[in-house]
């Protein structure tokens, strides 16, 4: 058998690539990272989910300060730059980066940075800071690229005010007013930053609604808050082109409306990180949107090749990309049962953040699946009234005759913390899985947690038969 350097060479170092190479390594496998930026963590971490996080939970901490009544004891409220509030996330990067680097060093990993290109499905050039150029080969190699913002053609984002997703973190001053155009998980959350800052929002979308695969009633709910906080949405809306000027910016849309702004976020869709590793050399193409296709085992059509995170699309979450790459890895080394991923929560940072998980309303009607619906206002909690967090609820779909749970949707304080509760429930085999948990459970009290046992209680209410 032909001698490869390592026994699985991943190329990325974001939460899929960084699983793989663990899982490889913790089961005695000679594995290698090839990472293009100069620091591990990939785009989850300098680009992302750690930036992003970072700068929403600065932001509501300065809306907690400016709504809370003791707080006006002592000050007035107070408004702060954007890129002020941006720094935040500087010092999380540097702890991630500090901790994922220890992980490669710990176990034995190498780690080569450069950008990676193949040479054939067993050997890649990777392409150094300096110019040079070195070949790594490996038995089985994990594509774990990630993705970037898309950027259609007719958008000129090399101008001084127009942004992405990646972009936007480098913003260097507070606009008076930003459009986003994309109403997106990432359009929301940034929507939801802004206006949390003070700052003008127009949030365009082409849809009839903001994030169709929630629930409905969740939907609803974010976009009224949304409006709530200030932030102008524009359904059913597309953009015919953009006009920067030194001055501003403007939205030309289909529907004939001119929106001005000081700065334009665009957020709409993905792009997978694929155009530079060269796959025609392996027999790979990837769709227009740059992501290649698996099977259930995360492999390509070429066997020793496998493909995670947001590269394959769909989830394309931090939290899957972590349980995308283990599989990946274990199937590497022979495992024959690995988890496919398709299970995982819906995990939204707004202002109120959002989490779900199983199926929705509509879902479930169009399926024509009987269910009944218990609700839980945290407005009706005693910790939402103690914390000022009041705003939300928890919903449980469930069968009304097993009572078994068929979905769990939470928006407020905590999302998506407390959905892993539900989550756990449902998971169970057996009769574990149903709404008499959370009634026969004692939870503590008071908690945000116990709004399942109030929610359980409602619902069951609204059975003749209990």
């Amino acid at each position: 058998m032909k001698k490869y350097d390592y026994d699985v060479l991943v190329i990325g170092s974001g939460p899929a690539g960084e699983s793989a190479a663990l899982n490889a390594a913790k089961h005695n496998k000679h594995a290698a990272v090839i990472e293009d930026r100069p620091m591990v963590g990939g785009g989850c971490t300098h680009k992302g989910t750690i930036p992003s996080k970072a700068l929403r939970h600065a932001v509501k901490q300065l809306m907690r300060f400016n709504t809370g009544k003791l707080f006006r004891e002592i000050g007035h409220s107070r408004q702060i730059p954007y890129p002020t509030a941006l720094s935040a996330a500087a010092g999380v990067i540097e702890k991630q980066v500090e901790m994922r680097s220890k992980f490669y060093a710990r176990n034995g990993i190498d780690l080569h940075l450069g950008t990676a290109r193949f040479i054939d499905a067993h050997t890649v050039a990777v392409l150094q800071k300096d110019g040079s150029t070195e070949h790594l080969s490996g038995q089985d190699i994990v594509i774990a690229t990630g993705s970037r913002p898309y950027r259609p053609q007719d958008v000129d984002f090399d101008h001084p005010r127009i942004y992405d997703s990646d972009t936007i973190l480098d913003l260097k001053h507070t606009p008076r007013k930003i459009l986003i155009y994309g109403a997106g998980v990432i359009g929301c959350e940034y929507a939801s930053i802004f206006s949390g800052l003070s700052i003008k929002v127009e949030l365009i979308n082409s849809f009839d609604n903001l994030l169709a695969f929630l629930d409905d009633e969740i939907s609803v709910a974010l976009n009224y808050h949304l409006r709530d906080r200030g932030v102008m949405v524009r359904h059913r809306e597309e953009y015919e082109r953009v006009e920067a000027t030194e001055n501003g910016v403007i939205l030309h849309l289909k529907s004939g409306k001119h929106l001005h702004g000081d700065a334009l976020l665009w957020c709409n869709g993905r792009t997978g990180n694929t155009d530079a590793l060269n796959l025609a050399a392996v027999g790979l193409e990837a769709d227009e949107r740059g992501q290649l296709q698996v099977d259930n085992h995360y492999q390509t059509s070429v066997p020793n090749l496998y493909a995670v995170g947001d590269v394959i699309g769909w989830p394309s979450l931090a939290s899957a990309a972590y349980d995308q790459g283990r599989s990946a890895a274990a199937v590497s080394r022979g495992k024959e049962v690995t988890r496919f991923v398709d299970d995982v929560p819906t995990g939204i940072y707004t202002i109120p953040e959002i989490s779900s998980v199983g199926r929705t309303e509509r879902e479930l009607t169009d399926a024509r699946v009987p269910f009944e619906v218990g609700r839980a206002f945290f407005k009706d909690t005693a910790r939402g009234q103690i914390s000022g967090e009041d705003v939300g609820m928890l919903k449980i779909l469930f069968c009304p005759e097993t009572l078994r749970i068929l979905g769990i949707h939470c928006f407020g304080a905590e999302a998506t913390e407390i959905i892993h509760i539900g989550q756990a429930i449902m998971k169970q085999e057996g009769t574990g899985n149903t709404l008499r948990y959370f009634i026969s459970t004692t939870f503590n009290y008071p908690t945000m947690a116990e709004a399942y046992r109030i929610a359980a209680l409602n619902g069951i209410n609204r059975l003749a038969s209990y």
